[in-house]
């Protein structure tokens, strides 16, 4: 086999693992916009206040402590104390819970029934003042994340693809994990979405917001379960996204490349995510192993948005989207 095709091969496998960390952060996009019908500008910035909650907790560092002993001229900075990793993050999976309750409480509460752009206005807000707060609490400092996930070469690959091509694969067991993780939230999800009461209830949310109320379903407690759910998602993918290149204020700008993949996948389909996610990933290594070369380089950086522009001309509500027809 030719050894350009090897390579090819290798690149488009890294990029659909690629493709599912992109789609562990469209998952939360998806989850909110189902619920709302806005677009949550903080989805990001979501994940990485969960991971550097995650890896505060783990640590035991002092919440607020630049603050504090700036203000007490003290010098506080850990408990002194290491958290096992479940532990860690089954409480940051609460912090995220109690954060929901709070956005629904003091923001989402007060915006019933107002126009989408409103909302999304406010998710913008909520963008930038969690990324302030996460400052706050956590500190601007990279923070190195590590609850035992594997990482490195896949030995097995490697050797399985040696002994057939030749030419060893390089697979990082961090993305298979990451693979295995992401294929059991989408199962999770739709089930969820499609076959509970409470999954009816928030595509009912999501129809008409006024018409859920007259009939009995509580749009306080479908916004702050969905919220919360968006929360331990964007939680997931902070852990992958934090395990793989360390927690820093540049995790929050994932949820740019998370467009292309609703674009494709679609704002209301769950599997979609996946499906963009994966479809993007694998594109831009490809793309970028056979054109790139030609025009220069740098082609990951554009080519997501070239495509999802290419989709909203000839099919704005993507792959898996509905088609939404105004009669007027």
């Amino acid at each position: 086999m030719p050894d350009q095709l090897l390579y090819a091969m290798e690149a488009g496998l890294n990029g659909l693992m690629a493709g599912v960390m992109y789609a562990l952060v469209a998952l939360g996009f998806v989850l909110i916009f189902k619920a709302s019908g806005i677009f949550n500008y903080a989805q990001g910035v979501l994940a990485l206040f969960a991971a550097l909650t995650l890896v505060g907790l783990q640590d035991g560092q002092v919440p607020f402590a630049h603050l504090i002993n700036a203000v007490f001229g003290t010098d506080l900075h850990s408990f002194g104390w290491t958290l096992p990793a479940v532990v860690a993050i089954a409480l940051a999976a609460g912090v995220m819970v109690l954060l929901a309750v709070v956005i629904e409480k003091l923001v989402l509460q007060h915006l019933v029934n107002q126009a989408p752009i409103i909302l999304f206005m406010a998710t913008i807000g909520m963008a930038y003042f969690l990324e302030g707060l996460g400052d706050l609490m956590w500190g601007a400092d990279i923070k190195k994340l590590d609850i035992g996930l594997p990482q490195g070469i896949n030995e097995t690959i490697d050797t399985l693809t040696y002994n057939a091509f030749g030419y060893g694969f390089f697979i990082d067991n961090l993305d298979i994990v990451a693979t295995v993780v992401a294929a059991v939230l989408v199962i999770s999800l739709t089930l969820f979405s499609q076959y509970t009461k409470y999954g009816r209830a928030l595509r009912a949310v999501a129809d008409d917001h006024q018409a859920a109320l007259s009939v009995g379903i509580s749009l306080r407690f479908i916004w702050v379960l969905v919220w919360s759910i968006a929360g331990i998602v964007a939680l997931v993918a902070g852990i992958m996204w934090g395990s793989k290149s360390g927690v820093q204020f540049s995790l929050s700008l994932i949820a740019l490349k998370a467009l292309p993949v609703l674009m494709l996948g679609g704002f209301t389909s769950i599997p979609g995510a996946i499906v963009g996610g994966l479809i993007i990933g694998m594109g831009e290594k490809l793309f970028e192993f056979w054109i790139g070369p030609m025009i220069g380089g740098a082609t990951e950086n554009w080519f997501a948005y070239v495509l999802a522009l290419v989709f909203l001309v000839f099919r704005p509500q993507g792959l898996f989207g509905e088609k939404i027809i105004e009669r007027v």
